[in-house]
C-alpha cells in the first residue's frame, strides 16, 4: 500500500458521515460520493451533512464531493462503501469505472439481496476482486458517538495485514482506537447477525420483556453467532472479542440502535411496512433476517439457531410477536 493512497466514501448516510469524519482527521483530501446533489450542495454551503450526524462540521476544502461514482472511484485508491445492503448492487450499475487494483472495504453491516452474499464476497464473487484487497470494517461503534467524540473502538479486518494496518492508521484518533484482524468473513457475518439479534431484543423491549430476559437473550445470541460463523467458517476466533461480542452488546442495548428500535415497533405491534416508514433510516436485520434464515437453512447440517428463526417467522411469516416470543423462552438457556 502506498503512503499516499488517497479514500473514498460510497454512502450519505450517517455512518459514511462518521467514516469521512474520521478519515479527515488523517488525510488532506477525502473523496465522498452523495447520490443526492441538493445535499452535496447544501454541504458546501453550510459544511454539514443535512440529513444525517448534522453536528458535525466539515473542511469543505478537505473533501472531493461527487454525486457521481465513477468520479469518485477514480479519484481514490482505497473505496469504503457505507451504503445500505439493499441498495448496494443499484449504486454499482452506475460503475463504469473498473474497481482493478481497488482494495474495497465494507462498512455495510448486512447481506446482499440480490445474491444472497456478505458484501466481501460479493465483490470477490461478482468483480473478481481478490480478498487481499477486500476487508471490513466494523464496530462496537454508533455513528451517533463518533458525532460527539466518544471514545469508540473499531476491529479493521482484512486478509491483507499491511491494507488493515494502513486503514486502521487512517481512521485512529484520540477518540476512535483500532485494532486489526484477519477473520474478513467471520467478522463480516457477526456484524449482520448483531443486526438481527439487535431486532429480537427490540420486540422483547416492544413486548414488555425486562433486562433479566434481555441478558440471557444477549447471552444465547453470542453462542448462536458463535455456531453460525463456524459453519460458515471455521477458523480459530475469540468470539467473546470486541467486534463479535462487543458490537452485539451495543446493537442490542443502545438507544442508537436502528434495528432494536426497529424491532421495539414490531413488538409494539406496528406491521413491518408501517415501521418501515416510520423510521428515517433503513434497518439493515430486515433483509440479513431473510438472507440469514436461507444461508442457515441450506447447511448440511442443520445449525440451532431459535432466536434468528423466531424473529424470522415474525417479520416475514407474519406470525404474532408475543406467541412467538412466548415460544422462544422455552429454548433459551
Amino acid at each position: 500500500m502506498k503512503k499516499d493512497a488517497k479514500f473514498a466514501v460510497i454512502g450519505g448516510g450517517s455512518w459514511a458521515t462518521a467514516i469521512v469524519k474520521m478519515l479527515t482527521n488523517n488525510q488532506e483530501k477525502v473523496g465522498w460520493y452523495m447520490r443526492n446533489a441538493d445535499a452535496i450542495g447544501y454541504l458546501k454551503i453550510q459544511k454539514h451533512n443535512p440529513n444525517y450526524l448534522t453536528s458535525v462540521e466539515f473542511k469543505t476544502e478537505q473533501l472531493f464531493l461527487t454525486d457521481d461514482i465513477n468520479e469518485a472511484v477514480h479519484f481514490a485508491d482505497i473505496l469504503i462503501f457505507a451504503v445500505p445492503s439493499a441498495f448496494l448492487v443499484g449504486e454499482l450499475e452506475k460503475l463504469q469505472t473498473s474497481l482493478k487494483d481497488k482494495v474495497i472495504f465494507s462498512a455495510i453491516k448486512g447481506i446482499v439481496p440480490e445474491t444472497g452474499m456478505i458484501v466481501g464476497e460479493h465483490f470477490h464473487e461478482t468483480y473478481n476482486i481478490p480478498f487481499e484487497h477486500i476487508g471490513v470494517i466494523t464496530g462496537p461503534c454508533h455513528a451517533e458517538e463518533v458525532a460527539m467524540e466518544r471514545l469508540s473502538y473499531l476491529t479493521i479486518a482484512c486478509a491483507d495485514k499491511e491494507n488493515a494496518q494502513f486503514v486502521a492508521k487512517n481512521l485512529s484518533s484520540n477518540y476512535i482506537k483500532t485494532k486489526i484482524s484477519k477473520d474478513i468473513i467471520g467478522t463480516e457475518y457477526a456484524a449482520m447477525l448483531k443486526n438481527i439479534y439487535a431486532i429480537a431484543a427490540g420486540i422483547a423491549h416492544g413486548l414488555g420483556y425486562g433486562d433479566n430476559f434481555q441478558s440471557v437473550l444477549m447471552s444465547n445470541a453470542i453462542r448462536e453467532m458463535k455456531r453460525y460463523t463456524k459453519r460458515i467458517h471455521n477458523i480459530d476466533r475469540n468470539i467473546n472479542e470486541s467486534a463479535y461480542l462487543g458490537d452485539l452488546l451495543v446493537t442490542g442495548y443502545s438507544t442508537f440502535s436502528r434495528n432494536r428500535m426497529f424491532g421495539n415497533m414490531i413488538g409494539k405491534g406496528y406491521t413491518v411496512k408501517s415501521a418501515q416508514m416510520e423510521m428515517s433510516m433503513i434497518a439493515e436485520g430486515y433483509y440479513a433476517t431473510k438472507s440469514a434464515y436461507a444461508i442457515k437453512n441450506n447447511f448440511n447440517k442443520k445449525v440451532k439457531t431459535p432466536i434468528i428463526n423466531a424473529v424470522y417467522q415474525v417479520l416475514y411469516e407474519n406470525k404474532n410477536p408475543k406467541k412467538v416470543f412466548t415460544e422462544l423462552t422455552e429454548k433459551l438457556d
